[in-house]
């Protein structure tokens, strides 16, 4: 064997026990019917998803299949079934994409860009980033879209298109019109949602949506062909193809004026795709990596971009469908695709049939159960703080195009997280006492004469910290005379120049009434920022001591120093 073989050997037999970990004989059969079930099931969902986007629904189906199938292949979650969401429909839709010279290709270029922001976002480990999204942001979002979701689809459940600047507003608009309502694209629609409620109550369980739409899509042929009452259909709308598409280039020129909605795109999906991982865990209980599943999620969008399809992103949904249906391995989610490209090329007639009413019911029941008024009460019991966040990201989202609301809702999150660590910073102060003994108590409100206070604070120093630090800290008044403040920065990683540049004019304050200032750190980190802000300079070579393995050891032989520096200067 030669040596390139041996190098190449132990990657081939890991390649294989992978292959062979999928093609078990005793998964392959529940992967198939779970795959089955689940791309049967995605074929009028991947419609109505197009639906709500205002897209080609078909782009839908194909973001579906080949979103699903390209993600399959890097995501770290056996489970996550990659596909076009409600919440990402919604940023496509109020992103205008019908002004471009080519809307279709602005939209498959859209589906690219977002890809590649997933995959930068994982190769740069940003899985982690993902813990600093508050929930009460995510809530607001979340039951806002589902909100959005009802509202978009009463033009399509009525046959009445409202009037007005926004989802909210021409919704306003139906409601007050009932009369101008078609009575049979009604009656198709409600019949649909009544059906969804009832099948999926039933051993039909999840495929009720499949005969639901099929119900409701033969009423409406019926209405149609019988009465000569028309409804309108996908064939209606667009062309539905018996083919798979031909892959296609991204426009450049769109690139630009698509990063912003590429960006909110970017941060629903992989906010989504993080919730399906923590929900639905790997066979072997391992938890995935979220920034792998970044990458797939990235690699799925391209995919379906390239092959004329939507934005993608992690699916609840879907996946918890394909593991109640019985998944043992991420096969059934190629054979998920598979079954849809199947219908595509032998039922694409069938899809053409497919009633948009219906379509529209399916949406209204999924905004419905996003909507979970629980999740709503929990957080507005956490304080008022959380609940206004909540109720702000829930307002813009409504009232504004939900590419910028989701950045605006980023930004709260950005601010919350600051006004969180601000209110848990805590100033206390250290009583020393023999034996290597401390006792925390409330800091004095003025430092007193000829003393040493000795105080800790607790909690993040970052700039936003600045002005609660500085308020915490005991005044200086006349009769601080002689004394010694030492500052304990023992267990601080991260110190922000705004915290330096208080303990400077703190220092100021201190010197003016002949007093001083002196601080324990511990680590080059805080060294420096001192350094950088111009204080280790003022407080060196005196005033400065390096914390050692031993807890306390400095803090007690900065005390006893400073004890002597006082009764230097109050002796006569």
């Amino acid at each position: 064997m030669t040596e390139r073989a041996r190098v190449r050997s132990p990657r081939l037999a890991a390649g294989w026990r992978r292959v062979r970990s999928v093609f078990r004989r005793e998964t392959l059969g529940k992967d198939a019917l779970a795959g089955t079930i689940l791309g049967v099931e995605s074929v009028p969902d991947g419609l109505a998803i197009g639906l709500l986007a205002g897209v080609n629904p078909v782009s839908g189906i194909y973001a579906f299949l080949f979103g699903m199938a390209g993600a399959a292949l890097f995501t770290g979650s056996s489970f996550l079934a990659v596909q076009a969401t409600g919440a990402m429909a919604l940023i496509v839709s109020d992103t205008d994409l019908a002004s471009r010279p080519d809307a279709d290709r602005a939209l498959f270029t859209l589906a690219m860009l977002t890809g590649v922001i997933m995959i930068v976002a994982g190769l740069a480990r940003g899985g982690r980033m993902l813990r600093f999204v508050p929930t009460a942001v995510m809530v607001g979002f979340v039951t806002a879209v589902g909100v959005n979701i009802v509202l978009g689809q009463l033009t399509n459940l009525t046959g009445y298109s409202g009037q007005g600047g926004n989802r909210l507003l021409r919704a306003v608009d139906t409601v007050l019109h009932p009369w101008q309502f078609d009575l049979s694209t009604l009656v198709v629609g409600v019949v649909t949602i009544a059906l969804i409620l009832v099948l999926t109550r039933t051993p039909l369980r999840s495929l009720g949506l499949v005969v639901a739409i099929a119900a409701g899509s033969g009423l409406a042929a019926l209405f149609t062909l019988g009465f000569g009452w028309e409804v309108q259909t996908v064939a209606d709308v667009a062309e539905v193809p018996s083919g798979l598409p031909a892959p296609a280039l991204p426009s450049l020129d769109d690139v630009a004026s698509l990063l912003v909605p590429a960006l909110s795109l970017a941060f629903v999906g992989l906010v989504q795709g993080a919730a399906v991982a923590g929900s639905v865990p790997n066979a072997d209980g391992k938890p995935a990596d979220a920034s792998r599943n970044f990458i797939g999620q990235g690699f799925g969008n391209i995919v379906a971009g390239v092959f004329r399809g939507m934005p993608v992103g992690g699916s609840m949904s879907a996946s918890g469908l394909i593991v109640a249906a019985g998944a043992r391995t991420r096969l059934a989610l190629f054979i998920a695709a598979a079954v849809m490209a199947l219908v595509i090329l032998v039922a694409s007639a069938v899809v053409a049939w497919v009633a948009m009413p219906a379509l529209a019911g399916l949406l209204m029941v999924v905004g419905v159960q996003a909507i979970k008024p629980a999740r709503v009460l929990s957080v507005a019991k956490t304080g008022p703080l959380q609940t206004t966040v909540m109720g702000v990201t829930f307002a813009l989202t409504l009232l504004i195009p939900l590419q910028f609301a989701v950045l605006v809702g980023v930004g709260l999150a950005v601010i919350l997280f600051v006004a969180q660590q601000s209110n848990r910073l805590r100033v206390r102060q250290l009583e020393l006492h023999s034996g290597g003994r401390m006792r925390e108590v409330d800091p004095v409100d003025i430092v007193p004469a000829h003393d040493v206070v000795v105080l800790q604070p607790y909690g993040n120093l970052s700039y936003a910290t600045a002005p609660v630090f500085e308020s915490q800290l005991p005044k200086v008044d006349s009769d601080s005379r002689g004394s010694v403040v030492i500052v304990r920065l023992r267990g601080v990683d991260e110190m922000g120049l705004s915290l330096v540049a208080v303990l400077g004019r703190y220092l100021d304050d201190l010197e003016k009434q002949g007093s001083t200032l002196w601080a324990v750190i511990a680590g080059e980190r805080i060294r420096n920022v001192l350094a950088a802000g111009g204080l280790l300079e003022r407080l060196s070579p005196v005033g400065v001591y390096e914390s050692s393995e031993w807890v306390g050891e400095s803090v007690h032989r900065a005390f006893r120093d400073a004890q002597d520096w006082v009764r230097h200067r109050s002796s006569p």
